[in-house]
């Protein structure tokens, strides 16, 4: 995942607020939200920050 630093420091889960972490499940690139838990997809390098694009917890 090749996501600037300096933007992971900055955005943060559009439904929580709650800090982003990179991780990569299932080989799929995620940044999940250290609060509710949602993951959102990154795409090209570009992170998805829609809610209804988010995988729910389990």
């Amino acid at each position: 995942m090749n996501i600037d630093q300096q933007l992971l420091s900055i955005i943060v889960c559009p439904a929580c607020h709650g800090v982003l972490s990179p991780e990569t499940t299932d080989g799929a690139e995620e940044l999940v939200c250290q609060g509710c838990g949602n993951a959102y997809p990154v795409r090209d390098d570009i992170p998805v920050l829609l809610v209804d694009e988010a995988r729910k917890p389990d």
